[in-house]
């Protein structure tokens, strides 16, 4: 399985969540919207992108799983 990570920039309210969850994963530009730093996410930060995801208050981050199939 590969996890694939968007972040809707026009939803994001800059509140850092993912950035504080999983800081290899997300960054902030410098007017808090949120950067993905890796779309594909390395299996052992999976649960990471999934809380990050869940933390977000305005539910701009949204992963796909797709199998390697």
């Amino acid at each position: 399985m590969t996890l694939h990570i968007t972040a809707d920039t026009a939803v994001c309210i800059g509140a850092g969540q993912c950035v504080m969850t999983a800081p290899d994963l997300f960054d902030q530009e410098e007017h808090g919207t949120v950067i993905v730093l890796e779309d594909e996410v390395p299996t052992d930060q999976r649960a990471l992108v999934r809380e990050a995801s869940y933390l977000c208050p305005s539910r701009a981050i949204t992963f796909t799983e797709t199998s390697d199939t």
